[in-house]
């Protein structure tokens, strides 16, 4: 499986997963992942270090995921990511038209505090298009929230029924489009970012 890579040196590895692959294994223990496969690559490539992901992207989100070469890389992307020093920039599709078009979203999430900032992008005749940036890192974050503002994604099926919206997609309409954060060895601001995958572009030229 192609998989872009988007940025790469001696410790970091920031590739563009696509729609559909698990990052890491569930409990189900699936084999196929986009962690197995970088590090099966590497491996017939010869490479001796391993890759290991410093956050997630759920399986039906595309877009930017950093990988650790080694262990006490991955250690100071996680310090980062806890400390908020890794900024998230997504764009979601969401169905209807937000009453503000910047804010944020504060509930919790399975007890625990979860902030969510946006702006709108665009507006189209029944969904929005919006650039998402989560404060916080719980599991399913941005779907959650705005499911609870009466809003979900477009494609959403986990966290809201299908039949009720008329817009349909194959999955939900999120991609983790740009990372901005500061090297955790070099201290080089980076700054990086992709294009929107195919599927959505398409969704945005059929759908006005």
């Amino acid at each position: 499986m192609n998989i872009p890579i988007v940025y790469e040196d001696d410790w970091l590895l920031i590739v563009n997963k696509p729609a559909g692959l698990l990052s890491v294994p569930t409990p189900k223990k699936e084999l196929r992942t986009l962690t197995s496969i970088l590090n099966q690559d590497a491996a017939e490539r010869g490479i001796k270090y391993n890759l290991y992901p410093c956050h997630r992207l759920d399986r039906e989100t595309s877009g930017l995921i950093i990988y650790a070469k080694g262990k006490s890389i991955e250690k100071k992307m996680m310090d980062a990511f806890r400390d908020r020093r890794v900024v998230k920039k997504y764009i979601a599709f969401v169905h209807g038209k937000l009453a503000h078009p910047e804010g944020k979203i504060a509930f919790e999430i399975e007890g625990r505090p979860a902030l969510t900032k946006y702006k709108l992008v665009q507006e189209k005749s029944n969904y929005s298009v919006m650039e998402v940036c989560p404060v916080t890192g719980r599991t399913n974050q941005i779907r959650i929230h705005f499911k609870g503002i009466q809003h979900p994604l477009v494609g959403e099926d986990k966290f809201a029924f299908r039949k009720d919206f008329v817009l349909r997609f194959k999955r939900v309409c999120l991609e983790a489009k740009e990372l901005h954060f500061r090297h955790p060895v070099t201290g080089k601001d980076l700054d990086i970012s992709i294009e929107l995958a195919q599927d959505l572009k398409d969704f945005l030229c059929s759908h006005d």
